[in-house]
């Protein structure tokens, strides 16, 4: 659903326009807008950066020299892997298949870490940085919601019209940049260290866009759009008709071949500057050479190029024209699934160029220009890993597993990079390489997932396994890199567990009295589309919360505030903790967690009323997730997204490791941030809700005199 070419979605509610582009699992979409005053703006800046350099470079050697006198450490290096588990970790390390992460739990620190209720990346890693409970940041899952429409919003940004334009024919120049808008709030740990003149490079750190300026580098992660302002929409060309059907997370494209040519078209974004909105869509020309067993690729006007089948094309830059000379950049990768007997390829999401950058991806906005300068065009979308196109057939599980590891090499150069160039100050970077290779291969562990029985089995649990012994050679190699005043913490978000059945929140609520539909209708459409409002108490949106229908707050509310709202929270409570799978099945869900009793943050009221702990091996169920009410409430998951984290936080904790000893048993994911103002010689402010985890005074750097 488009409002005038902006609208923030969830990315399963942009198939409400467009039925073959969704995505449904965690992450939502808005609508690509540019600035025609962006780069000129840029260029301006990165002049005067220029010319100022030596003065900035004078001022900065001063201050840096004051910034470390009270710190007990030159250098801190968070090395986050989403998602992993401590279960496997530990297994793995006891089998002695993990030396690095082992030698730091010998000589340092491992530790189980406590993570966020609700157990969702986001609402985790915007912990990380700010040191603080979700309503004191304002995420609490990767969509929130409107109560005014009861419709889904991004929960991490919005991004709204220029606010000045002037008409010229056909076309609405924009005369100012559109507002794009964080909703995270708080203060994240680096920029209080670049208050204080210590420097920070930061790569790819969930809800980091829009960045936000700070004295340091910023590229931004998970939940930076791509090119048509979705989490990420792939394209598959075939000329199979029984493939062209509904795609959640891509587009499906029927093509035909006269001769050896096939003749298509690559749909872009939306031209907002029209007064009248339309996609942009360049054509595509694919030639089929058997003998060379590939084809070549030519888009309008740019480079004809070779593709072999079965093999990714190196990042290929495309320009779409909105009008009156102007460019919009993408970049994008090919993989040619089949030749014959019918041609298939997929293509990647367009990705942000960041070289020609057309949104702020980084902060400063030249940054993502200097390291594709330096290292080569790279992803740039937050939710890099296309999961989807691996659930959805349009690539099979060798294709993903190489594009997985491939954005992973990038990540990689960056993060080298950083570290040879910062010597002192903060480096942190978050791979999602194992947060999306357990989400796609979980299954492989356990032997009794349905999606095994669904679909016969290619690899093993030997991804996994190699998936952590990757990460453990990566450990070594940093610590190779450490010296006697830096520090490394190797943590995780949340970790994971087998995901087999899904459950219907909202088929559960009809059933149950709470949600009702309108007259006539047994079922209904996505996002509540045929829902009695006026007759609704409560409904589930996300992936795992539920919103009473308050008098008040939701349009067309009905539930009173007070006694009333409290005691329908205690019902549902009570119901849900006792649903089980079946008349003498498990638990589907452990714990119902009540706002009022874990929140006590500014923005508790954003929160969704009742946040949903699902037992082990339960999660929201697909439909559930996009707001389809139906008869069914547990089903099985046989997609190849097998495994998941969003269920009871007390089943999925992370992991940390340091080569620094701590002082608790249990640490938070919460006490990352004061722990680093404390090692750089800073008292946390009181708004932090977590604790420094060192005895800063114990460490051989410490100098004596208050902290600033």
């Amino acid at each position: 659903m488009k409002k005038a070419g902006f609208v923030f979605a969830a990315g399963a509610l942009l198939a409400l326009a467009s039925p073959l582009t969704a995505y449904i699992g965690p992450g939502a979409g808005f609508a690509f807008l540019s600035s025609f005053l962006v780069l000129f703006l840029t260029f301006l800046m990165a002049l005067f950066s220029f010319l100022s350099w030596p003065f900035r470079f004078l001022w900065k050697a001063l201050r840096g020299q004051r910034a470390y006198k009270k710190s007990p450490i030159h250098r801190l290096v968070v090395l986050g892997l989403d998602g992993m588990e401590p279960t496997l970790a530990e297994r793995f390390m006891a089998e002695g298949k993990l030396p690095n992460l082992a030698l730091l739990k010998k000589e340092g620190t491992y530790a189980r870490l406590r993570t966020t209720t609700p157990a969702i990346s986001p609402v985790a890693w915007s912990s990380f940085m700010t040191g603080s409970e979700p309503s004191k940041h304002n995420i609490f899952d990767f969509l929130s919601r409107d109560p005014r429409t009861y419709l889904p919003d991004l929960s991490s940004a919005r991004i709204g019209k220029p606010k000045r334009t002037v008409a010229l024919g056909k076309y609405l120049i924009p005369l100012s940049k559109p507002e794009i808008r964080g909703m995270r709030k708080s203060v994240p740990f680096w920029k209080i260290l670049g208050e204080k003149g210590i420097f920070s490079t930061v790569l790819r750190v969930p809800i980091t866009f829009p960045p936000e300026k700070f004295k340091g580098h910023l590229l931004s992660g998970m939940c930076a759009p791509d090119l048509k302002g979705s989490q990420g929409t792939f394209a598959f060309f075939t000329e199979d008709t029984d493939k062209v059907r509904k795609h959640e997370g891509g587009v499906a494209v029927l093509v035909a071949r006269e001769g050896s040519i096939i003749r298509t078209e690559i749909s872009g974004p939306e031209n907002t500057m029209l007064k009248k909105p339309a996609e942009i869509r360049l054509p595509l020309a694919i030639t089929v050479d058997k003998e060379a067993k590939g084809a070549w690729l030519e888009i309008q006007g740019q480079k004809k190029f070779f593709l072999k089948e079965k093999t990714f094309s190196p990042w290929t830059p495309i320009a779409f024209r909105p009008g009156l000379g102007m460019k919009i950049r993408a970049i994008c990768k090919f993989y040619i699934v089949a030749l014959e007997p019918k041609f298939e390829m997929y293509m990647t999401p367009l990705n942000i160029d960041p070289e020609k950058p057309a949104l702020p991806i980084s902060h400063p906005f030249i940054y993502s220009v200097y390291l594709s300068k330096l290292l080569g065009r790279f992803i740039t979308l937050g939710e890099a890993n296309d999961t989807w196109a691996l659930n959805e057939g349009a690539l099979d599980e060798k294709a993903f597993l190489e594009l997985t590891y491939a954005n992973h090499a990038e990540w990689e150069a960056m993060f080298w990079n950083a570290l040879s160039k910062t010597p002192k100050g903060l480096v942190g970077v978050v791979f999602e390489t194992t947060d999306s290779i357990q989400h796609m291969f979980f299954r492989y562990l356990d032997k009794a997932h349905p999606a095994l029985k669904a679909a016969p089995a290619r690899m093993s649990a030997a991804v996994i396994e190699e998936l952590y012994k990757k990460m453990d050679d990566l450990v070594g190699r940093v610590v190779a890199t450490l010296d006697a005043r830096s520090v490394l913490f190797v943590m995780s978000d949340h970790g994971f567990k087998s995901f087999r059945r899904g459950v219907n929140l909202n088929s559960w609520l009809h059933q149950n009295g709470y949600l009702t539909l309108v007259e006539g209708k047994k079922e209904s459409a996505g996002w509540f589309k045929d829902v009695d409002w006026d007759r609704t108490k409560a409904y589930g949106l996300g992936l795992g919360g539920i919103y009473l229908n308050l008098k008040g707050r939701e349009a067309r509310g009905i539930v009173a505030p007070g006694a009333e709202s409290g005691a329908l929270k205690a019902e549902l409570v009570c119901k849900l903790t006792a649903l089980r799978d079946g008349a003498n099945g498990p638990a589907a869900v452990t714990n119902v967690y009540d706002r009022d009793a874990v929140y006590s943050g500014p923005y508790k009221e954003n929160a969704p009323d009742l946040i949903i702990g699902y037992n082990e091996g339960y999660r929201a169920s697909w439909d559930g997730v996009t707001g389809i009410v139906n008869a069914v409430v547990i089903d099985d998951n046989t997609k190849a997204w097998s495994g998941d984290h969003c269920i009871d936080p007390a089943l999925v904790p992370g992991v940390l490791f340091s080569n620094l000893k701590i002082k608790t048993a249990s640490p938070s994911i919460m006490d990352i941030a004061p722990t680093a103002l404390e090692l750089f010689g800073l008292t946390p402010p009181v708004h932090m809700d977590g604790r420094g985890l060192v005895d800063i005074a114990g460490l051989p750097g410490a100098k004596k005199g208050k902290p600033t």
